[in-house]
């Protein structure tokens, strides 16, 4: 197993109308574009499915579930893969994890298989960690 970590930043954000009914949780759609840096070098297109528990209060409870096409350089070898992942986060504490998509992966990436974890620091920065495997790598 190969450890890739990438630094990404949001460099598009098109959000749906909310879909809830009144009094529940908040259902919303988005559209994401990032940019990645560091052993992916890469921009991507997210599809998020979003629940937010109280919009006036982000602590509550919030989660989403996102299929993202990725496409650009994965330690040096160039295709495209798909990552599937999701997020929770509840009273400061945040959890997420996903996979790449078995038989996914295009170009010099064919083959490529493995987890994905999505970190946020203090400070607002993004960290992307993939623990992969590609054929002879």
């Amino acid at each position: 197993m190969t450890r890739a970590v990438a630094s990404f930043e949001v460099t598009g954000w098109d959000q749906g109308e909310p879909e809830s009914d009144a009094g529940g949780p908040t259902l919303s759609h988005a559209t994401v574009l990032k940019r990645f840096g560091g052993d992916l070098v890469a921009e991507s297109e997210a599809r998020l499915l979003m629940c937010q528990a109280d919009v006036a209060d982000i602590t509550a409870g919030a989660g989403y579930i996102a299929r993202e096409v990725v496409r650009g350089a994965l330690g040096g070898r160039e295709g495209t893969f798909v990552m599937q992942h999701w997020g929770l986060s509840a009273d400061g504490r945040e959890r997420t994890g996903g996979q790449i998509v078995p038989g996914s992966a295009t170009g010099d990436l064919k083959g490529l298989t493995g987890s994905v974890e999505i970190a946020v620091d203090g400070d607002g920065a993004h960290t992307l960690t993939i623990d992969y495997e590609l054929p002879d790598a």
